[in-house]
Protein backbone atom coordinates (compact mmCIF):
# COMPACT_ATOMS: atom_id res chain seq x y z
CA UNK A 1 0.00 0.00 0.00
CA UNK A 2 3.29 2.26 0.36
CA UNK A 3 3.95 2.01 -3.17
CA UNK A 4 0.66 3.54 -4.47
CA UNK A 5 0.52 6.19 -1.97
CA UNK A 6 4.04 7.51 -2.38
CA UNK A 7 3.31 7.37 -6.27
CA UNK A 8 -0.33 9.13 -5.62
CA UNK A 9 1.49 12.12 -3.51
CA UNK A 10 4.23 12.15 -5.75
CA UNK A 11 1.82 13.00 -9.14
CA UNK A 12 -0.26 15.42 -6.95
CA UNK A 13 2.49 17.43 -5.95
CA UNK A 14 3.30 17.85 -9.68
CA UNK A 15 0.24 19.24 -10.20
CA UNK A 16 -0.63 21.13 -7.23
CA UNK A 17 -0.07 24.88 -7.63
CA UNK A 18 0.78 27.41 -4.71
CA UNK A 19 -2.72 28.09 -3.96
CA UNK A 20 -3.23 23.83 -3.74
CA UNK A 21 -5.63 24.11 -6.77
CA UNK A 22 -5.01 21.17 -9.27
CA UNK A 23 -4.66 23.04 -12.62
CA UNK A 24 -4.61 21.21 -15.65
CA UNK A 25 -4.68 22.82 -19.59
CA UNK A 26 -6.92 21.62 -22.11
CA UNK A 27 -6.10 18.48 -24.15
CA UNK A 28 -5.79 19.22 -28.28
CA UNK A 29 -9.01 17.19 -28.38
CA UNK A 30 -10.90 19.71 -26.13
CA UNK A 31 -9.08 22.61 -28.17
CA UNK A 32 -10.12 21.32 -31.47
CA UNK A 33 -14.22 20.75 -30.56
CA UNK A 34 -13.95 23.94 -29.89
CA UNK A 35 -12.90 25.43 -32.98
CA UNK A 36 -15.28 23.12 -35.14
CA UNK A 37 -18.14 24.41 -33.22
CA UNK A 38 -16.80 28.10 -33.40
CA UNK A 39 -16.67 27.75 -36.91
CA UNK A 40 -19.79 26.07 -37.20
CA UNK A 41 -21.68 28.68 -35.60
CA UNK A 42 -20.16 31.18 -37.81
CA UNK A 43 -21.17 29.52 -41.27
CA UNK A 44 -24.45 30.02 -39.68
CA UNK A 45 -24.44 33.31 -38.30
CA UNK A 46 -21.72 35.35 -40.72
CA UNK A 47 -24.40 34.91 -43.79
CA UNK A 48 -26.97 36.51 -41.43
CA UNK A 49 -25.22 39.43 -40.01
CA UNK A 50 -23.62 40.18 -43.17
CA UNK A 51 -27.31 41.44 -44.29
CA UNK A 52 -27.58 44.05 -41.37
CA UNK A 53 -25.63 46.65 -42.22
CA UNK A 54 -28.37 48.19 -44.71
CA UNK A 55 -30.52 47.47 -41.74
CA UNK A 56 -28.58 49.49 -39.58
CA UNK A 57 -27.54 52.48 -42.02
CA UNK A 58 -31.65 52.23 -42.42
CA UNK A 59 -32.38 52.78 -38.67
CA UNK A 60 -29.45 55.23 -38.36
CA UNK A 61 -31.15 57.69 -41.46
CA UNK A 62 -34.54 57.18 -39.59
CA UNK A 63 -33.23 57.92 -36.28
CA UNK A 64 -31.36 60.75 -38.04
CA UNK A 65 -34.87 62.22 -39.42
CA UNK A 66 -36.85 62.10 -36.14
CA UNK A 67 -34.03 64.19 -34.39
CA UNK A 68 -34.53 66.75 -37.27
CA UNK A 69 -38.44 66.06 -37.39
CA UNK A 70 -37.98 67.53 -33.65
CA UNK A 71 -35.39 70.42 -34.04
CA UNK A 72 -37.91 71.79 -37.00
CA UNK A 73 -40.96 71.41 -34.21
CA UNK A 74 -38.60 73.85 -31.91
CA UNK A 75 -37.94 76.04 -34.22
CA UNK A 76 -41.56 76.57 -35.36
CA UNK A 77 -42.50 77.09 -31.49
CA UNK A 78 -40.30 79.82 -31.59
CA UNK A 79 -40.33 81.78 -34.40
CA UNK A 80 -44.31 80.47 -35.62
CA UNK A 81 -43.11 79.29 -38.55
CA UNK A 82 -40.85 76.13 -39.84
CA UNK A 83 -37.58 77.23 -41.96
CA UNK A 84 -38.27 77.78 -46.10
CA UNK A 85 -36.82 75.71 -48.25
CA UNK A 86 -34.09 78.01 -49.40
CA UNK A 87 -33.03 78.45 -45.72
CA UNK A 88 -33.33 74.59 -45.62
CA UNK A 89 -32.33 72.12 -42.75
CA UNK A 90 -29.15 74.81 -41.80
CA UNK A 91 -31.83 77.13 -40.13
CA UNK A 92 -31.41 75.20 -37.69
CA UNK A 93 -27.57 75.71 -36.93
CA UNK A 94 -27.18 79.10 -37.90
CA UNK A 95 -29.83 81.77 -37.55
CA UNK A 96 -31.89 82.67 -40.84
CA UNK A 97 -32.16 86.80 -41.68
CA UNK A 98 -35.59 86.35 -40.74
CA UNK A 99 -35.79 84.18 -37.66
CA UNK A 100 -37.57 86.38 -34.83
CA UNK A 101 -36.78 84.22 -31.80
CA UNK A 102 -33.80 81.95 -33.12
CA UNK A 103 -32.87 79.86 -30.00
CA UNK A 104 -29.20 80.40 -29.05
CA UNK A 105 -26.69 78.14 -29.51
CA UNK A 106 -29.32 76.55 -32.97
CA UNK A 107 -31.70 73.61 -32.70
CA UNK A 108 -28.64 71.48 -33.93
CA UNK A 109 -25.05 71.04 -32.76
CA UNK A 110 -24.81 70.36 -36.35
CA UNK A 111 -26.28 68.94 -39.25
CA UNK A 112 -26.54 65.68 -39.63
CA UNK A 113 -25.69 62.92 -42.69
CA UNK A 114 -27.12 60.21 -43.92
CA UNK A 115 -25.40 57.17 -43.30
CA UNK A 116 -24.34 57.42 -47.31
CA UNK A 117 -22.47 60.42 -46.56
CA UNK A 118 -25.21 62.51 -48.88
CA UNK A 119 -26.98 65.33 -46.98
CA UNK A 120 -30.46 64.93 -45.90
CA UNK A 121 -33.12 66.68 -47.83
CA UNK A 122 -35.82 69.40 -46.93
CA UNK A 123 -38.83 70.82 -48.02
CA UNK A 124 -41.05 73.30 -47.08
CA UNK A 125 -44.08 72.89 -47.81
CA UNK A 126 -43.85 69.21 -48.29
CA UNK A 127 -45.55 67.21 -50.54
CA UNK A 128 -46.62 64.61 -47.71
CA UNK A 129 -47.09 67.42 -44.62
CA UNK A 130 -45.90 70.93 -43.80
CA UNK A 131 -42.62 69.66 -44.40
CA UNK A 132 -40.53 66.64 -45.50
CA UNK A 133 -37.25 65.78 -44.28
CA UNK A 134 -36.20 62.78 -46.07
CA UNK A 135 -32.55 60.95 -47.57
CA UNK A 136 -32.27 59.50 -51.00
CA UNK A 137 -31.20 56.30 -49.84
CA UNK A 138 -27.76 54.07 -50.61
CA UNK A 139 -27.97 55.27 -54.31
CA UNK A 140 -28.65 58.93 -53.61
CA UNK A 141 -31.33 59.06 -56.14
CA UNK A 142 -34.78 59.95 -55.83
CA UNK A 143 -37.13 56.33 -55.56
CA UNK A 144 -35.62 53.48 -55.37
CA UNK A 145 -36.09 50.06 -53.24
CA UNK A 146 -34.50 48.44 -50.48
CA UNK A 147 -31.42 49.95 -49.54
CA UNK A 148 -31.77 52.40 -52.43
CA UNK A 149 -35.35 53.43 -51.31
CA UNK A 150 -36.39 57.11 -49.85
CA UNK A 151 -36.68 57.42 -46.01
CA UNK A 152 -38.56 60.15 -45.23
CA UNK A 153 -40.54 61.64 -41.87
CA UNK A 154 -43.96 60.87 -43.82
CA UNK A 155 -43.03 56.93 -42.89
CA UNK A 156 -42.18 57.24 -39.56
CA UNK A 157 -45.21 56.78 -37.28
CA UNK A 158 -45.94 59.76 -35.36
CA UNK A 159 -43.72 62.11 -37.86
CA UNK A 160 -45.14 65.37 -39.39
CA UNK A 161 -47.41 64.34 -41.67
CA UNK A 162 -50.27 66.50 -40.89
CA UNK A 163 -51.30 69.57 -42.79
CA UNK A 164 -51.56 71.31 -39.17
CA UNK A 165 -48.24 71.09 -38.52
Amino acid sequence: MSYFSSRLSSQAARIERGNGLISRGFTLIEVMVVVVILAILATIVVPKIMDRPDDARIAKAKQDIRAIDSALQLYKLDNLTYPTTDQGLEALVKPPANAKNWRQGGYLDRLPIDPWNNPYQYLSPGQHGAFDVYSLGADGQPGGTGADADIGNWQEEGGSTAAGH
